[in-house]
């Protein structure tokens, strides 16, 4: 199947590493441009560097979108280097949070502004030229937890649940404009982050420290799934670039999960 993406330009929040490097790999292999995004210049470099290593096409651009000048710095770094954004992915978000014995109206609100009111101002920021233009993607990045939250970080788990509901009635808004709007909800994903965590509990606890061994601790004692596997970054970024392209036009105002079966929810 031909994505339709070779022509398009998509700028995915927070791809200096993790999650966001693996989507911005995948989209650049299927042949977009992508804006690979960093809080302030520079750590958005390497993952430019190994997406021209592979024969992509990618610039590191730079915004602190946790605030509106950040956003309005952003605009401008991606209006230096390109004409248009066509395609949207709001991966940026930090699982920040407390207990709610600790919690704080401070830290509700700081968790908020960082995983949705920062994927606002990025949408703001470019949708216009989208309409203009009567073509645009929008993605949306929550987590498995905005269906099945866990009993810590509740101010985490709150924000990333206000996603879908974001989803929805931008897509509404959008109607007949010929941008789709949807939500991918990943579930735990090995980045080398996470992979490195993991593997140290299990050096601790005496167990083999070979990935397929942690993965399988992983699936026992944290967060099981139906699969058996941990998703890798790139197997999102493949999720993302079939959300995005041009055969899911019809895709519109959905919560996707790709947690492997692990929220085990109808809905």
């Amino acid at each position: 199947m031909q994505l339709g993406l070779d022509d398009k330009v998509a700028l995915v929040t927070g791809s200096w590493r993790g999650t966001g490097a693996g989507i911005a790999e995948v989209l650049a292999a299927e042949g977009a441009t992508v804006l690979v995004h960093g809080l302030e210049p520079g750590p958005a470099d390497a993952t430019v560097a190994a997406i021209e290593r592979a024969g992509g096409r990618a610039v590191a651009v730079h915004g602190d979108i946790r605030t509106d000048d950040g956003a309005a710095e952003l605009r401008a770094s991606v209006e230096a280097v390109v004409d248009r954004v066509d395609i949207v992915v709001n991966n940026y978000g930090a699982a920040d949070g407390t207990t709610w014995e600790d919690a704080t109206g401070p830290s509700w609100h700081a968790s908020y502004d960082t995983n949705v009111v920062s994927a606002v101002r990025v949408v703001d920021a470019f949708v216009d030229g989208m309409r203009q233009r009567g073509w645009g993607r929008i993605v949306f990045v929550a987590t498995v937890g905005a269906t099945r939250p866990g009993e810590r970080n509740p101010e985490y788990y709150g924000a990333k649940g206000a996603l879908p509901a974001v989803t929805v009635s931008l897509a509404r808004h959008l109607a007949g404009t010929g941008i789709t709007v949807n939500c991918v909800s990943p579930g735990l994903i090995a980045t080398p982050e996470v992979i490195e965590r993991f593997t140290a509990q299990a050096r601790r606890r005496g167990l083999d420290t070979d990935w397929a061994s942690v993965e399988r601790h992983v699936l026992e004692s944290v967060m099981p799934n139906h699969t058996g596997r941990v998703a890798f970054p790139e197997d999102i970024g493949r999720f993302v670039a079939m959300v995005v392209s041009e055969p899911s036009w019809h895709l519109n105002g959905a919560h996707l999960r790709i947690d492997g079966g692990a929220a085990d929810a109808v809905t």
